[in-house]
């Protein structure tokens, strides 16, 4: 298994989903685990991975920074996207080169499009490619909403480079894996002849404590992510600049609380007496949990696509009432206004955050009906196994 980051300490969604299927994976298979890192202080998590996710790690170096002037150089006088040129280690490619030649396989697992130019392109072993999010969809929206207006024409050159890569490396894999129904068709209508599995992100629901009591007269309104990913940026200010705002009409005392890592002086700078700012370390998983467990609504206004939407699962998990765009909540598959509130302006959001405080008793209905939802579909052995099941065809379909 290939991936572009270390799968512990579990921070990212990304993360958290590696590190749980591996855990359910080891049962059934031998794996050897190959990830890229930034700081060489990540190779003490190794002990830990080989003694509990799988047989073997080997960790290769990336650059520790994205900007760097060789990334940007490389960028501009390659046909690779930044993405890509950011996430190349020599020393993985040849690592996994190794591996290949020196001992036997039955199939190279790799997640994220963008760690493929890693995998020998002669290789016979059958490749499964697991894009969690599509990547350049991500960044369109990014150019399109967020980005600096004179570096857009510039920066679409990269999201061009960006869509003609992921498009040929999912050509170049035996199976391609999606993690909803809305990435596997936008796939298959760019490329009708592959074939696409689903396999959706799942929660670790013996981790999350459920909630018990859903009346309060002093809401706390959370928000939960890694704030490398862009979107989390955005939806964390909308929640504090424009939806809190209405919310506070009504409900005086209600505030955010803004729980991940990674936060940027621009969000820090937000702060407030009605706005909580938890900056946490990459480890520090109780203060997730505490986080799901103290709060009163999740609100996810997240506007762009992309990302695992775990944070909504580990809600869901929580018995934790969420409110969130339609774009939030793509690909779970849940039903709106049964699972979770689902409405896209600020004005809406708040209007459905208030009603829920309001109505604990239609918070604890949702609550109760979307934890049995993530307790029948979202269980990561069931994704597991689902995931060992395509395994087999894959290996057994190759010569």
């Amino acid at each position: 298994m290939l991936t572009p980051y270390l799968p512990y300490p579990d921070s990212s969604g990304g993360q958290i989903r590696t590190q749980n299927l591996l855990k359910h994976l080891k049962k059934k298979h031998d794996i050897t685990l190959v990830s890229l890192i930034k700081d060489p202080t990540e190779t003490q998590y190794i002990p830990i991975l080989e003694k509990n996710f799988c047989k073997k790690v080997k960790v290769c170096l990336r650059s520790r920074k994205p900007f760097t002037l060789k990334n940007i150089i490389k960028t501009g006088f390659s046909l690779q996207p930044f993405l890509v040129v950011r996430n190349f280690s020599k020393q993985a490619q040849q690592a996994i080169a190794y591996e290949l030649a020196n001992n036997h396989y039955d199939l190279i697992h790799v997640e994220t499009f963008y760690a493929m130019p890693h995998i020998p392109s002669g290789t016979k072993v059958p490749v499964v490619l697991v894009d969690q999010t599509i990547e350049f969809k991500v960044y369109q929206h990014y150019v399109k909403e967020v980005a600096p207006l004179p570096l857009r024409p510039l920066l679409n050159i990269d999201v061009l480079k960006l869509k003609h890569w992921e498009r040929f490396y999912w050509r170049r894999a035996n199976r391609v894996i999606a993690v909803s129904d809305k990435d596997k068709e936008e796939i298959l209508r760019l490329e009708p002849n592959l074939r696409v599995d689903i396999v959706p992100n799942g929660v670790n629901l013996d981790f999350f404590k459920q909630k018990t009591s859903w009346k309060t007269s002093k809401p706390t309104i959370l928000f939960v992510g890694n704030f490398h990913w862009l979107q989390n940026i955005e939806a964390a200010q909308t929640l504090i600049t424009k939806i809190l705002p209405l919310v506070k009409k009504k409900l005086p005392q209600a505030r955010v609380w803004i729980v991940g890592q990674h936060q940027p002086d621009s969000l820090k700078a937000l702060a407030s007496d009605s706005v909580l700012i938890s900056d946490i370390a990459e480890d520090d998983a109780d203060s997730i949990v505490k986080a799901y467990k103290e709060a009163d609504i999740f609100c996810t206004p997240i506007k762009g696509p992309g990302g695992t939407r775990l944070k909504n699962l580990a809600a869901m998990a929580s018995r934790l009432p969420i409110v969130s765009s339609s774009v939030g909540m793509a690909g779970l598959g849940i039903n709106p206004g049964e699972h979770a509130i689902i409405t896209d302006s600020p004005k809406s959001m708040a209007t459905a955050i208030i009603d829920l405080v309001n109505n604990p008793k239609k918070a604890e209905s949702l609550t109760l009906a979307s934890r049995r939802y993530v307790e029948q579909n979202f269980s990561y052995q069931v994704i597991a196994d689902k995931l060992s099941r395509i395994y087999q065809q894959v290996s057994s379909q190759t010569p």
